[in-house]
């Protein structure tokens, strides 16, 4: 049995922990802004802590060899499932949906997060076993059901956002492999033939927010309120910004949650436009850079899974910055590494420990 391999702290990718760091810095300034004199006051205290505490899941999840991990997939898989059932006989009920397992001290456990981890090495995995190069159709059946089956639990709890975050993961796994473009129609009608079926299982407010961002005008004191106040913030940002704690929308309450899903609108509000493209470039930074490391991987499941974070960093960033301009509709999808929020942040540098793990294998036999 080969002796493992441990590294030291200075091996870590720490280009990408920089920048990654420089944007949690950015969304605790923003969260201690958004929260003085309110309930949330003294939450930017605990995004430290988690930035802190992720820094050591990062060095934690990159010591265990991802081939490991990979191996161990099948029960991973089943223990996702069994946390993601769990979540309806213990989770507590808040704002009509069952999400969170309460911890000791106030903290929460949100299993929906870290399911998206056992899904990357699930598609790793999946896709660098397969032994033809073209992808078939019972291929793209097998590993829909496999990642079908958590989305639909997560769907039913209800958080449709988190639900759909799971799509990229695969999405990476698909346009990494060769697959037929007759198999990729097929799956565009069938999208298409479902989507009255999908209208009637969506839950009332969820109906509402399509409707809503079809036409944010409908409603502008109930439904449309959250879109509404949003795009006045980001437009009140101007080029420079208001400054920090000077943003009116923000700090008069208008905008609803501005230290979780719409921290960006109250960025944008109070370091307008240039803050906005110092965001952007870095989040363009952190994805470029994991890229990078799938290009240098040792093998194909490194690779992969590399592909599949890049994918699903890209997918929230582009989601909630959409979200909170018009583009997109409301949903929960908080933005990487700025968001207020422990399980999310936990579970983002533990797929950073993901990537550095397969950089950290790049020359190991």
């Amino acid at each position: 049995m080969a002796k493992a391999k441990y590294f030291s702290a200075r091996d870590l990718d720490w280009t990408l922990i920089g920048l990654v760091l420089a944007l949690c810095s950015l969304g605790i300034l923003q969260i201690y802004s958004a929260t003085r004199q309110t309930d949330w006051q003294g939450a930017h205290y605990r995004q430290i802590l988690y930035v802190l505490t992720g820094l050591a899941v990062v060095w934690i999840v990159a010591q265990l060899d991802y081939h490991a991990l990979i191996d161990r997939v099948p029960l991973l898989y089943l223990l996702s499932i069994l946390g993601l059932l769990a979540i309806f006989a213990v989770a507590e009920l808040k704002f009509g949906a069952r999400r969170w397992i309460p911890l000791a001290f106030g903290f929460k456990f949100q299993v929906s997060e870290f399911v998206k981890l056992v899904l990357v090495l699930l598609v790793a995995r999946y896709f660098s076993e397969l032994r033809q190069e073209t992808l078939s159709g019972v291929d793209l059946l097998k590993i829909g059901g496999l990642v079908g089956v958590p989305m639909a639990l997560v769907a039913k709890q209800p958080d449709l956002g988190t639900a759909l975050s799971y799509v990229p993961i695969v999405g990476a796994g698909v346009l990494a492999a060769t697959v037929r473009w007759k198999y990729v129609a097929i799956l565009a009608v069938l999208a298409v033939l479902v989507l009255p079926a999908g209208w009637q299982v969506l839950k009332p407010y969820q109906k509402e927010r399509l409707m809503t961002f079809v036409d944010p005008g409908r409603d502008p004191r109930g439904s449309g309120y959250q879109l509404v106040q949003s795009r006045v913030a980001v437009g009140a940002g101007g080029l420079w910004g208001k400054g920090i704690a000077q943003g009116t929308q923000t700090q008069l309450r208008f905008l609803p949650v501005p230290h979780t899903d719409f921290i960006f609108s109250a960025y944008a509000e109070e370091h307008g436009f240039a803050g906005v493209l110092l965001a952007l470039a870095l989040y363009f930074a952190v994805v470029m850079r994991i890229i990078y490391n799938a290009q240098t991987a040792a093998d194909r499941a490194g690779s992969l899974i590399c592909l599949c974070v890049a994918m699903l960093l890209l997918f929230h960033l582009m989601v909630n910055v959409g979200m909170v301009i018009g583009r997109m509709p409301v949903t929960g999808i908080p933005l990487p590494f700025m968001s207020y929020g422990g399980s999310s942040m936990l579970a983002l540098f533990a797929l950073l420990g993901l990537v550095n793990n397969v950089r950290l294998r790049r020359f190991v036999n």
